[in-house]
Parts: structure tokens; sequence; C-alpha cells
């Protein structure tokens, strides 16, 4: 810390309790000067031949026979008051980052100008503030931040703007000119921990890193620090990302708990401003701040009730990257009084705000001139298709999570997954995974409703062993886990032989996908009706049965593996499906012989006999629960 010592007499100054200050000299004092509270005995001609208004108090005094005065505003109080009147007698006086824009102020204060004395107190504080703390990075920082008790005056003197010009430019310069000491502790480099490598026996220059000054300006008051990065903003040769980065650090600082998510028992009012502080400095370009900083500031802005213009931009800068988050960044907690444990209405709007900045981007590039057809190269659609594949995994993920709360109502599951509906995927076992979650979690929703909610998955882009675990899964309805066996066999039909789609009963062809996700549009019937219903332990039993034989029929890995020829993989393939044909028709003249085909059930629940027949055909497979974990 840089300091200037003034005057060579010894200090003096006298204290006799907690108001009352006085100089030890043989001289009597002849003044006696009040500061608020403390009472200083001294003598009118030292102060009198340095400071303008004295001069002019004491003439008021003397019309008055007293030699009482009162200054009861000065800037910095009796300590500032203190230095300026050792100065005047010559005292030793250290003026520090501390102590010296008090000063200043209170020599403005007592006219301590130039034209009074020369070589005056103003005068000789300027030198040291331009010679020396202006220079220094962390004095500039400690001046700036002591001139916040001392406004209006720290303002109107441009100490104020003088810090702030000071710190800007020295964040805004080159790294590899930055030769003062600083304050990083969050990602040590390893050439200041010590771990970096020789060369040719003499260790490498230190790296300085780029966001090297956030640290140390999370110690100034919010609106100092605003300033601050408005002014670093306004001389544009610091990025984005270090502004984000500068901005995460002070929320993690500033905001109490805001690293592992605000708790309710925070000062609302105190807060709030700093968080949409925050909220208004943050970059405008995409992806400066990273997704999961930015939904934490949802986090908070929704605890502190920031205002809806702040939380809407908010949502939509996390919506412009949303492909960055995670599925815990996603859990914000339902509002107080909300019967469901996450908020997945904002989610939904999150997942909006995405759809639409890509719709957005796909507009804008189909309307590029010509001229501007060289920068299509870098190909926009690709990386589109990337983010939609990712906010696409992000959301199943999501609905895997919150599927497990009971109270979720399934429109909400189901405007959430149809939201993404249309995004590519590199297969759809995630999505399987969040509705046999919600299936597992909810058994008392309706057929009608397990058919909803079972139509936003496209059999055909299962996995073999999501398809495995399906045909399995006791809670899906029989028309799902005879279309995902189905398809597995078209699959295996289609790799070994390249043969088409096996022949199957007219009855069956109803229950097999007209759409895109795998789900019949055909007139609802009472057939179609059965095929809804839960699979039974009988038919899950058939199925693996029948399972069972298809892999015998396909051989061994070896025939998978091209060792017949191709003769022997068209008959093998034309093998299973004849199977495939005579298991779907055993699995229907079973439901017709035991009476099953029955009138459209509205509720979705079994009737009490046909649940104690269910119970008796239990075996102890059915025991055990199928979930993708």
């Amino acid at each position: 810390m840089k300091f200037m010592k003034l005057g060579s007499k010894p200090d003096s100054f006298q204290t006799e309790g907690d108001n009352i200050r006085y100089v030890a000299t043989e001289l009597t004092t002849d003044i006696v000067v009040n500061v608020g509270d403390v009472k200083f005995y001294l003598h009118k001609f030292p102060l009198l031949s340095r400071s303008a208004r004295l001069q002019k108090l004491v003439a008021t005094t003397n019309d008055d026979n007293s030699d009482e005065i009162n200054i009861q505003d000065i800037p910095g109080g009796p300590a500032a008051f203190e230095i300026c009147a050792k100065f005047c007698y010559g005292m030793t006086v250290t003026l520090n980052a501390y102590n010296v824009v008090a000063a200043r102020c209170a020599a403005e204060y007592l006219e301590m100008f130039e034209t009074v004395e020369k070589g005056n107190l103003i005068y000789k504080i300027d030198v040291f503030l331009s010679s020396s703390i202006f220079r220094s990075w962390k004095d500039s920082i400690i001046v700036l931040q002591t001139t916040r008790s001392l406004l209006p005056w720290s303002e109107e003197l441009k100490i104020v703007s003088h810090c702030l010009d000071s710190i800007a430019t020295k964040a805004s310069i080159d790294t590899s000119k930055v030769e003062w000491s600083y304050t990083y502790n969050r990602k040590k480099l390893p050439s200041e921990n010590g771990n970096d490598p020789l060369w040719n026996g003499v260790r490498k220059p230190q790296l300085v890193p780029k966001d090297w000054w956030v640290e140390d300006l999370c110690e100034l008051h919010i609106d100092l620090y605003k300033r601050v990065i408005t002014t670093i903003k306004t001389k544009g040769r610091v990025s984005g990302d270090i502004i984000g980065e500068a901005l995460s650090a002070y929320a993690m600082r500033r905001l109490p708990g805001f690293s592992k998510g605000m708790t309710q028992n925070v000062d609302v009012t105190k807060y709030r401003s700093l968080a949409e502080t925050i909220l208004w400095l943050l970059p405008t370009e995409r992806g400066s701040v990273p997704c999961g900083f930015l939904l934490k500031l949802l986090r908070a802005a929704i605890l502190l009730e920031c205002g809806e213009m702040e939380r809407r931009e908010l949502m939509r800068k996390i919506g412009h990257q949303l492909e960055e988050a995670t599925v815990a960044d996603l859990l914000i907690q339902a509002p107080p009084g909300e019967t469901i444990v996450y908020d997945i209405d904002m989610v939904q709007c999150l997942v909006e705000e995405f759809v639409t900045y890509e719709q957005t981007q796909q507009s804008a590039q189909t309307e590029l001139p010509i001229e501007n057809e060289i920068q299509e190269i870098r190909s926009p659609a690709i990386v589109t298709d990337a983010s939609k594949v990712k906010v696409a995994k992000l959301v199943d993920g999501y609905l895997a999570e919150v599927a497990q709360d009971p109270n979720l109502p399934i429109t909400k599951f189901v405007n959430l997954a149809e939201i993404v509906s249309s995004f590519p995927r590199l297969s759809h076992d995630g999505l399987y995974r969040a509705i046999d979650m919600y299936l597992k979690e909810h058994p008392g929703i309706s057929k009608s409703e397990r058919k909803k909610i079972c139509r936003l998955m496209d059999c055909r882009k299962l996995s073999a062993e999501a398809c495995m675990h399906a045909v399995q899964n006791e809670r899906l309805p029989l028309r799902v886990v005879v279309q995902v066996l189905f398809f597995e066999q078209i699959r295996a039909s289609t790799s070994a032989a390249g043969n088409s789609t096996p022949d199957l009963p007219g009855s069956m062809r109803s229950l097999l996908p007209g759409g895109s996700h795998g789900s019949s549009r055909s007139t609802t019937t009472n057939t179609e009706e059965d095929w809804d219903a839960v699979a039974t332990t009988e038919d899950i039993r058939a199925l693996k049965g029948e399972l069972a034989t298809l892999r015998l029929a396909g051989g061994d890995k070896t025939w998978n593996d091209g060792a017949k020829n191709d003769a022997e993989k068209v008959a093998a393939g034309k093998m299973k499906g004849v199977l495939l044909s005579k298991l779907f028709s055993k699995l229907w003249s079973g439901k017709e012989r035991n009476g099953e085909i029955s009138s459209s059930d509205t509720s979705g629940s079994p009737s009490p006999g046909s649940a104690t027949a269910e119970e008796t055909k239990s075996t102890p497979s059915r025991s055990r629960r199928h979930s993708v974990s």
C-alpha cells in the first residue's frame, strides 16, 4: 500500500476522555473547535495561516466575543479534521488509501488552497493521488470504496471518476503488461502453484489469466461495482465472457447461498437490488455467461421477487442457450402453495423460448442475400440440429425426474414433452425412461391417459436394451408391447436379409403405427380398447416365450455376423416373420377365448372380478417390478 508522510514535528495531540483533543504545548490554547461531539482545544495562528474557512469563522466569533466555533458538516468528521489540524501545526501525518479521501474532502471544506499558502494540503494530496494512489491497482479499489461515505464531496472533486478510470484501464490492459499484485484464488494456474515445467532449467514466466481482476472487484459495494463494470464495458477491450465471469464471482460472494441455492431466510429487500443490478449488467452476447449461472440467477430472482421485466429478459437469455443446461439446473422449486414439487411451467417457458429462438435463426438464414452465401459454409443448420438433440435429451432427463412427483398432472408432462416431439433424437430411450417412471408413480391413471402418454414415444427409435425392457414391462399397454416387438423383428429381419415387413393378420395391422410416433390413428373400437389395456402376466409370459423362439430361429451370434450365406439369411428372416405372425395370432385368439374384448372402459380401472382373476394367474415373475433406473 502506498503512503505519504507530511510534516516533521512530533505528534503532540493528546486525548482526554472520548470527546476532548488538545495540543500539549507551553502556549495556552485560544480557540475551541467543536466537530461533531468532539472538542478540539487549539491555537488560532497555525490554523488561520492555512485555512480560509477558519479565518472567516474566527472573524465571526470575534464579533460575538467568543473563542468557540462549530463545524458540524465537515466531511470525514473529527478524524479528518484532526489530520488537517496536525498539518497546520507541521506535525507528522501519514496519509494512505484509507484516509486520503477523507483528508482531501476536509481540506476542500476548510479551503486549504494554494492561494492561502503555497504547498498547502490540497495540493499535496492531489499530487499523492495522481502520482501514487491512482497508479496502484489495489489502492484505487480501496480509495473508491471509501468515497461512498463521503458523497457528494468525493464525486464533485472527481475522485470517484479518477478511480473508475484507473480501475477500468488496468482491467482492460493486455495481460502481458500486468506487473502488480492481484487476488486470484478460484482456479490457480500451474505457474502460480509452482507446478509448471522448467524450460531449459529456467522457470517459465508466470502467465496472467484474462480474468485476473475479477476477485478484487468483489470487495466493492454494488453501486460502485455497477459503475466500474459499466466503465470497463465502455472501454470495449474486455470480452463478454470475462464480464460474465466477473458477475458470476460477484454473485457467489455477495448473494448468500447463491452457489447452493438461496433459501427463504434472506433479507429480500436488501438483496433484491443487488440481484437486479447483476441482471442489468449481464452481457448481451449469447453464450458469454454460462447457462448454469443464469439459471442460478433465475432462482435468486424468483426468491427475491425481482421485477417481471427483469425475469422475462433473463428467461429469454436462458432459452437462447438452453442446450448448455443440465437437469439439476432446471429443478427449480414450485412457488409456495403449489401441490407439485418443481416448477414445470417455468421450464416449459424456457423450452418455448429456445424453440422461438431456433425458429428465428432459421428464418434469418433463409433470408440471407446471395452475397452472404459464403457465410453459410459454416452450416448453422447443423449447429441447430445439434442444439435440438441436446435440448431433447435435457427435457427427457428432466421429465424422468419430475415424473416421480405423485402430484404431477399428466397434462403438464405431456405438454412439455410435445414441445420437443419434433426434435431429432439419437434414440427414444430417455423418453421411454421418463414415461415408464411416470407410469410407475401414477398407477391409477386411466387407459386413455396411459395411451396418450405412450403416444409420445416412437417405438422404432428404442435401443435393443430398451426394447427388451419394454417387452417385459407390465406397466405398458399391450399395444405398445406388440409394437415394440414388431419393430424389433423388422429391424432384425432387415439387417439380416433386407426383406420386407412380414405378413400379418388384418386385425394385427390395425395395431401398428400409422403416424410418426408409433400410435394408431384409426377409429377407436372395442377391439382397440382391449389392446390399449395394460399387458397381463399371461400376455407378458406369452411374449417372452415367443421372443425366445424368435431368438432360436435367428441362430447364434455368428449368423448375425455374416457366417451364413444370403439365401440362408433370407430363409431365416421369413421363418422369423412366420413365427411373429403366429405370436400375434396366438395373443389375439387367446384374448377372444377368454372373453376380454369388452365395451369401452372410460374409467380405465379394472373390475374387481378381473383383478381377482389376474391375481390368480400371477406368477413369481410378476412380483418383480421392471423399471429403467
